[in-house]
This record gives structure tokens, C-alpha cells and sequence, in this order.
């Protein structure tokens, strides 16, 4: 699943041309991909259908493709913003937002209005840029997991900015649960090692909780602990306030260092915009190294299960044992 470094990556390729462009068309070709987009039919009755995607009806796909399309053609869209893994498009002279999330396998592909096909994609937004020219964005999604809605904007609970790429404090309401990344300026660290240390469940799954601090899966979660230290099955209420700032500052770090690498790519489905993929594979310590040596000490790493979510450690560097101080 694509971590706050992959979806800023994104974030920050589509900004430029999405900022001052006007949506000339839309196409939904599979509608699936709106499991969180709510009609204006759906919103006014209160009669709002139940469902993932796979499981709504035709009747509502087809409605909700219909709306969508007809509410984002023709509106001229501002900046782009992130926040954790989630990110979105702000519509001028409106409260709302295009928003979206990657989900495992989503992608917003940046192309000319003349180039091949993509392969998987669901929607297809058509652009035109005062300085760009005609753009089509084309949201591609293998596993039909991520998803785009049309939602509106909301008061943020700090009153800072909602995210990196606005001053507005205003979130979307389908973020509004989601917690400041550890690079959001407003993020405050205090508060998420407060957040951890009354969980009483292993650091690796306490990490992953987005609402404690957001962005962070279980590529970046992996690093992180290696980097700090801590074996992940550890309870978060057993790690000291000092190595969970510690821990806070390793994942702020591999963060930058991903995001300098234009972030982790494993296979075609982890690309920026251009369909480039990031190289930040290459500086892996713990994700996806299993049995290989340990770049600090030379152990074996070794591979666990932490509630269903698999985690990659060093026995000798990040022994499970309360560590003091």
C-alpha cells in the first residue's frame, strides 16, 4: 500500500498542473471506483447505499457515476493537499474537494491527451491548464481498493491547515478522523507519544494507527523500528517516552529519506505521476529482508506476525525487552 511518502510524491507531481486547471470531462469506467463518493440524490434523501465498491448495486453505480461526473465537469480545480496517505484537489468557489485514496494499488497518472491507454484505469479526468494546456489525469487501480469522491471541506480541530499543500485550516470530511503525519508542521509529537503510550498492544500496530499519527504502513513502520531499536511485537505501554520520541524521530526520518528517493517501489504499481517508479527499495533495512543480514550487525533478520501484519526485525539489535531511559 502506497505510505505517505509515495502518496506525497504524487501529491507533488500533480500539483502544478492541477492548480488553475478547469475539468473539461470526466469519464467513469468502472464505478467501483466511487465506494466513497455519495450522490447529491443519495446526500438529499438520507437514503445513502451500503456497500464497498463490489457490492453496491448497479442502480447506485450508475448513479453515482452520473453525478460525479456531472459535478466535477466544468469547475476549476485549485491546489492539491495531503495529509497522511490521503490527499485532494480543492475546487474553486466551493466548499468541496475531489478526493482521493490509492488504497493498495491506486494510481493518478499524469498524461497528455494523446497518449496510450493506461493499463486498469477507472476514471479519466480531462484537463486544461492556462499554462499546461489539455492534460488528462487517469486514476488506475489493479485491485479496486482506492477510490475518488466528491466531498466537502470541513473545520480542521486544531484550526491549522488541513495538510501540506493549503493554508486553509479545512479538511474533507472522510479525512476528518485522520491524524497530523509526523512531517506536517503542525504535528505534535507530544501528543502521539502520549497517543502510544496508552496502547497496550505491540509498537508495530500502535504505529500503524492513524489516528494516532498518520502516513505510516508497514514499509515505513519496519525501518523506523530497526532505526530506533525496538523490536515490534513490544507493547507500546512498555516503550519509554524517550524511545518513543526516538521512534518518532526514525520515522520522520526514513520519511525524508524515501521521499528524497522518490519513494518504494517494488513492482509497476508504485509509480509517481509519470509512471517512474522510486528507489528507496535500495535503502531498505528491515521491509522485505527477511533471512538476509542485518545492515548494523550482521544478524539474520528474522520475520514475525504482529496480528496479522507481517514485520521484519533484527533478534540482536531490537531485542524484545523493555529498554529504560
Amino acid at each position: 500500500m502506497p505510505e505517505l511518502p509515495e502518496v506525497e510524491v504524487v501529491r507533488a507531481g500533480l500539483a502544478p498542473a492541477v492548480n488553475g486547471a478547469t475539468v473539461t470531462g470526466v469519464e467513469v469506467f468502472d464505478a467501483r471506483s466511487l465506494k466513497r463518493h455519495i450522490s447529491l440524490i443519495e446526500q438529499q434523501s438520507g437514503e445513502i447505499a451500503q456497500g464497498h465498491g463490489r457490492t453496491l448495486d448497479a442502480a447506485t453505480q450508475q448513479l453515482r457515476a452520473a453525478d460525479f461526473e456531472k459535478r466535477l465537469t466544468g469547475v476549476t480545480l485549485g491546489p492539491a493537499v495531503r495529509r497522511g496517505k490521503f490527499l485532494w484537489i480543492h475546487i474553486e468557489g466551493s466548499s468541496s474537494v475531489l478526493f482521493g485514496h490509492l488504497a493498495m494499488s491506486g494510481q493518478l497518472l499524469l498524461r497528455g491527451i494523446d497518449a496510450p491507454d493506461d493499463k486498469n484505469v477507472r476514471i479519466r479526468i480531462w484537463l486544461n491548464h492556462p499554462v499546461h494546456g489539455e492534460l488528462r489525469i487517469d486514476f488506475a487501480d489493479q485491485r479496486r481498493f482506492g477510490s475518488l469522491a466528491i466531498d466537502e471541506l470541513v473545520a480542521t480541530d486544531d484550526s491549522h491547515p488541513g495538510g501540506l499543500g493549503t493554508e486553509l485550516p479545512l479538511i474533507p470530511q472522510q479525512a476528518g478522523h485522520i491524524a497530523r503525519d509526523p512531517l506536517d508542521p503542525a504535528f505534535q509529537q507530544d501528543a502521539a507519544v502520549r497517543g502510544l503510550r496508552q496502547k497496550s498492544l505491540p509498537i508495530k500496530m500502535a504505529l500503524l494507527d492513524q489516528r494516532i499519527l498518520s502516513g505510516v504502513g508497514n514499509i515505513y513502520a519496519d525501518e523506523a523500528l530497526w532505526a530506533a531499536r525496538i523490536h515490534p511485537e513490544l507493547p507500546a505501554n512498555q516503550v519509554s517516552a524517550k524511545r518513543l520520541n526516538e521512534l518518532l524521530t526514525a520515522v520522520q526520518f526514513v520519511f525524508q529519506k524515501a521521499l528524497a528517493e522518490g519513494g518504494t517501489s517494488f513492482d509497476a504499481q508504485y509509480v509517481n505521476v509519470n509512471g517512474e517508479a522510486g528507489y528507496f527499495a535500495h535503502s531498505l533495512n528491515a521491509y522485505g529482508r527477511s533471512g538476509k543480514p542485518c545492515n548494523r550487525c550482521g544478524e539474520t533478520l528474522k520475520r514475525s506476525e504482529v496480528i496479522d501484519r507481517s514485520s521484519v526485525f533484527c533478534p540482536v539489535c531490537q531485542a524484545k525487552r523493555r529498554r529504560r531511559g
